[in-house]
């Protein structure tokens, strides 16, 4: 591009290619004007080198920028005063001699009445952050010095609050961004109005959205106006709403713009005609095309001609799961079923694809499981929906949601099984009473085998990692997968739910099964919160070991620990712990996620909440209360039965389920135990192979191969070759996925089913969601996106996306538990209910509803959450 003018460009030089230079909305203009018999109107732009020379070269603002990233950007009020004596002080800017001769030029070269004067920022209309809005735009400027003037204004408005919050959001360094500005004819419409290629609320890719208002398309911008909105799918409208639209902007004959107010009969006009929605979606669908993602377009209507101002990328649909045909298909997210959410990176997502077969889809970084073929299946269909629909009434009604609609045609002659991931039901051996011992034969089993695992792993290097882990993983699935172990885990369950049903029954007790599930035996999850508080027992006692943990943001402390007094103690407790649960973490399953043991200061903030909160030996005497609870209220229920009519029979049977809750509920957290472990000890064996790729400079950095598949990273350590242009590019893909939130349920046409409650028995303005263990509580909200983050103090109800094993050591101090995400048997509720822990789950955004630090009574055993 060494032909184009340092300064100044017209948009025919510019292509999406061209944001350094240009800013994201000028690029985008160069690139919409290659698309065939397309208008928009003709124009020019003030680059990134002209705002270089003209504002960059000021040290008044230089220095103003520097104070800027300095700044607190929670303290408002100084985010707030320094952008307001940057913007004062770029607007004193004055053009370079070079830069007001070019503007003369391109003035005369793009002559026009007026211009639309709008900014164009580096970090803006990219396909990771759109910045919609986030600097200022001009209208019908006239002349010359008044042009000088606003591209000043421009300049000056990428230091509006507005942008500066928003690039701190996004990580965006406010000295690296530039500001560009669009000098553009402009086009006095008649109508405006803003498109979407795909439905921006349900993410359809089949449905374009407009939004029409008369005059400027500004009126709806601002949100001054209420626009008439029409839905189209292909060559139809298939839905419309015409508002009643009193008011519009338009361009004043002096310049600049004012809002008037229309007549009665125009403002309950539709702004468009159906044969302009029909052509206007047309367009949007070429344009959508020529970029090759869905696209948020600005356009408007002159003399009957559409005008096209602006494209960007929509950022916030959810990516899709490829397929390779045209059928319709329904996703499963694979991550609200494990408590995790989050995105992955790609070896973690191939691990876990490798695991669990064939039916398993990715997309935004995330897992999903096809169910298409399921819901096709009269005989599966059912089985599907109640399934799923057991443990997560929000799944259960977005399926049913597609049923209704007959998004998956039935197929009489489909009878595919379902994927072992979802269901087990008619497989599995059912267990009684007498069969405790199989459980200690199998953990001691198990335990034998990760010993062998984590040796003979350690002794292998190059190609036989690879072929070791392939081979242990296959025998982990047969035994994970096993339908004998699967059933020890369903006999607790289905006598869990004989228990709550047939006692409410004869009873009128709602629940019962929660009580009764507290401080079972051989629940290797409960038991990693209980020791650690036996860890912080330990450390109690040592001042000096608790002020030097109060202080430490050293990975290594363990290392310079033993040197206070009681800290060889403390040391020696912390290495046993992280021996038996060093290889958890949260998100634990994505291998590439950081452990416990690789980071033992994660645990430190529990470790002091312990210390704080609790007294020597509160654990066990914890897990003993909630021991006699249970058994008081065995007895008092088999008492109860016993007066009854046929007393003698049904106090067996339940005295039977009790002892199936009692011996068998533990087991349900040993299989994540056990996968997880087996993880680790592959992970520890990657990772001497990924540092011997850095070591020979084929990765920038040992943990570059996170973002390789399990058989690339194979072929790299084979082959010596990396494609390190890709892990840069995964890289950047897992950036921008992490913002996203991945949805229960999507259509392959992009729609995100949400599902709902149906509910009608909650009190005025509770927020529902699913109870899982029994009691109400009232108490402090605690909203905690990351254990690291948790201050947590004895009384607080703690609210969060989703906990997975990892979050256990948590539940000792709060006294309720409210999640986003969550089913009837994921580890956290399973957990609650063995501390006698309320808990409310799949309760939609709670942590947005609910602000940290408000009053909440949580209901864990009707399943709702009140705002006190």
């Amino acid at each position: 591009m060494n032909h184009i003018p340092a300064n100044l460009v017209g948009f025919h030089q510019l292509n999406r290619f061209s944001t350094a230079l240009a800013g994201g909305k000028a690029a985008n203009l160069g690139e919409l004007c290659k698309i065939k018999d397309l208008e928009v109107p003709p124009g020019f732009c003030i680059t990134t080198k002209a705002y270089q020379d003209c504002v960059g070269r000021s040290a008044a603002v230089q220095a103003l920028v520097g104070e800027l990233r300095q700044a607190d950007p929670d303290n408002r009020s100084e985010v707030a005063a320094i952008a307001k004596a940057l913007r004062s002080a770029i607007e004193e800017v004055s053009l370079s001699q070079e830069v007001e001769e070019e503007l003369a030029a391109f003035v005369q070269r793009y002559p026009a009445r007026a211009y639309a004067v709008r900014s164009s920022a580096t970090a803006e209309d990219l396909p990771s952050a759109s910045f919609a809005g986030q600097q200022e735009s001009y209208l019908n400027i006239s002349g010359l010095e008044k042009l000088k003037q606003y591209i000043c204004k421009c300049w000056a408005s990428l230091f509006t609050d507005r942008a500066i919050s928003y690039r701190a959001q996004n990580g965006i360094d406010h000295a690296q961004v530039m500001l560009a500005v669009v000098i553009q004819e402009m086009v006095l419409p008649e109508a405006a109005g803003i498109m979407f290629t795909a439905d921006p609320m349900t993410g359809n890719r089949k449905i374009t959205s407009i939004d029409a208002g008369f005059g400027l398309g500004e009126a709806l911008v601002s949100g001054v106006v209420s626009a008439d909105n029409f839905r189209v799918t292909g060559d139809e409208i298939i839905e419309h709403h015409i508002s009643d639209k009193k008011l519009a902007i338009f361009a004043k004959d002096t310049g600049g713009i004012q809002l008037q107010k229309l007549g009665v009969q125009q403002s309950l006009s539709a702004a468009l005609t159906d044969p302009q929605v029909l052509e206007l979606a047309a367009l949007g669908q070429r344009i959508q095309a020529h970029f090759g993602s869905p696209q948020d377009i600005e356009w408007c209507l002159s003399k009957g001609t559409f005008y096209i101002v602006q494209s960007r990328p929509i950022t916030t649909l959810f990516p899709i799961p490829e397929t390779d045909d045209t059928e319709n298909h329904v996703y499963v997210s694979v991550g609200h079923q494990q408590m995790m959410t989050d995105a992955m990176k790609p070896l973690g997502l191939s691990f876990f694809m490798l695991m669990s077969g064939g039916h398993m889809r990715q997309a935004g970084n995330r897992l999903f499981v096809d169910v298409s073929r399921q819901l096709a299946s009269p005989a599966a269909r059912d089985v599907l929906i109640n399934a799923l629909g057991q443990s997560d009434p929000l799944l259960r009604d977005a399926l049913q949601h597609l049923v209704s609609r007959n998004y998956i045609a039935l197929v009489p002659d489909e009878a595919d099984k379902i994927p072992r991931v979802l269901s087990s039901a008619g497989t599995r051996k059912m267990f009684n009473d007498e069969d405790t011992t199989l459980i200690k034969q199998v953990v001691k089993e198990r335990e034998a085998e990760i010993a062998t695992l984590n040796r003979e792993i350690a002794e292998k290097s190059g190609a036989a990692v690879f072929e070791s882990i392939r081979q242990d993983m296959a025998r982990l699935k047969t035994f994970l997968f096993d339908a004998g172990k699967l059933g020890i885990i369903m006999s607790a369950i289905d006598a869990a739910v004989w228990l709550n049903k047939h006692i409410q029954e004869w009873l009128g007790e709602k629940n019962v099964a929660d009580t009764l599930s507290l401080s079972v035996s051989g629940n290797i999850t409960s038991e990693m919160g209980l020791e650690l508080m036996e860890v912080a027992d330990v450390i109690r006692p040592w001042p000096e070991v608790v002020a030097y943990l109060q202080q430490t943001n050293d990975p290594h402390f363990l290392d310079q620990l033993g040197g206070y007094p009681g800290g060889a103690a403390a040391v020696a407790a912390i290495r046993a712990f992280l021996e038996k649960f060093g290889m958890r973490c949260s998100g634990e399953i994505d291998i590439t996620r950081t452990r416990w043991s690789e980071n033992p200061l994660t645990l430190v903030p529990l470790l002091l909440s312990n210390i704080r909160n609790f007294e020597a030996g509160a654990g066990k005497q914890k897990f003993e209360q909630n021991r006699q609870l249970a058994l008081n209220k065995e007895k008092e229920i088999l008492s109860r039965l016993e007066q009854l009519p046929e007393g003698a029979e049904k106090a067996a049977e339940t005295r039977q389920m009790i002892s199936l809750v009692r011996n068998f509920s533990g087991y349900r957290e040993y299989p994540k135990y056990w996968w997880v472990n087996h993880f680790f000890a592959y992970k520890q064996a990657l990772l001497k192979e990924a540092h011997n790729l850095a070591a020979m400079g084929l990765v920038n950095a040992a943990d570059d191969v996170f973002f390789l598949r399990f058989d690339e990273f194979e072929t790299a350590v084979q082959t010596g070759a990396v494609d390190q242009q890709l892990i840069e590019t995964r890289k950047a893909s897992y950036t921008l996925h992490q913002k996203l939130s991945p949805p229960r349920v999507m259509t392959s046409d992009g729609e995100i089913i949400t599902g709902a409650y149906k509910r009608e028995d909650l009190p005025e303005n509770a927020l529902p969601g699913l109870a899982v263990s029994a009691g109400t509580v009232e108490g402090r909200a605690r909203v905690i996106f990351s254990m690291e983050e948790a201050a947590i103090e004895v009384g607080d109800i703690l609210v969060t996306p989703y906990t997975d094993p990892s979050w256990t050591p948590l539940f000792v101090a709060v006294k309720g538990l409210v999640t986003e995400v969550g089913g009837l048997m994921t580890h956290g509720a399973v957990v609650a209910r063995e501390y006698g822990l309320p808990a409310v789950v799949g309760v939609q955004q709670a942590t947005k509803l609910i602000r940290d630090g408000q009053r909440i009574r949580l209901n864990g055993t009707d399943g709702y959450i009140e705002l006190l």
